[in-house]
């Protein structure tokens, strides 16, 4: 019986530790992407292939506005290549 109750007390210290650690870690991975993205901006390179891609204006232009919709703003077509 002393084994049973030692088992389960384990249990219940156990798995609440592994889940506030869990929460931790995910709520420190947000917190640094958070932080990324606002003090660290990404260096946008856009490159000029307009004759090279074979992709017409008007189709760029409707690509990054779906993609500007789809992420509320917070994304940003830096290169189109046809495949």
């Amino acid at each position: 019986m002393e084994n049973l109750s030692l088992g389960l007390l384990l249990m219940v210290v156990g798995l609440p530790t592994v889940f506030l650690i869990l929460l931790i870690i995910i709520y420190l991975g947000k917190g640094l992407i958070a932080f990324v993205n606002r003090f660290i901006p990404e260096e946008i390179i856009l490159k000029n292939n307009d004759s090279e891609s074979g992709i017409p204006d008007r189709v760029k232009r409707i690509i990054a506005a779906a993609v500007s919709e789809a992420t509320k703003g917070k994304g940003i077509v830096t290169t189109i290549e046809k495949r």
